[in-house]
């Protein structure tokens, strides 16, 4: 399974969020963009997908930017990640509604749920709280490696 730019940017958009997050006025998107290192017009794409998915609000006009709904220690990287990047399934035989050939008789199949089950609880063990967490770290001591 490989994570689009999309998950990515959509993820290092929602740390931002955290770092500002019970802040009184809104981020703004050139904000994010630029602490982010993500093309706004992109940034803009995805920020309209994490509303309609209810991770943020936004607030127009010249005052106006984006802030998360929920507190980042309540939200899930698995859930940005399928609003962003749909199921999360690391081969196509999967899913239910897959045509595989060799349905039922595949040695392969166990292996790639289990791959799938992994990821899912990496992906659910993690918030965006915690990423934010890192990501403060990372900035106050750059060139560490963090893991």
């Amino acid at each position: 399974m490989r994570i689009s730019t999309k998950g990515d940017y959509g993820i290092r958009a929602l740390i931002e969020l955290a770092h500002h997050f019970g802040d009184p006025r809104p981020t703004q998107s050139g904000e994010i963009a630029a602490r982010q290192n993500i093309p706004e017009s992109y940034l803009e794409q995805l920020l309209t997908t994490l509303r309609r998915a209810g991770f943020i609000r936004s607030v127009r006009g010249p005052q106006g930017g984006h802030a998360l709904i929920r507190s980042p220690d309540e939200l899930r990287a698995s859930e940005v990640i399928i609003a962003l990047e749909g199921s999360i399934l690391p081969i196509e035989c999967l899913e239910e509604s897959s045509n595989c050939s060799r349905a039922g008789g595949c040695a392969q199949r166990d292996m790639w749920d289990q791959v799938r089950l992994a990821i899912l609880n990496v992906l659910e063990n993690t918030s965006i709280g915690q990423l934010a967490a890192r990501d403060r770290q990372a900035v106050v001591a750059p060139g560490r490696y963090m893991i």
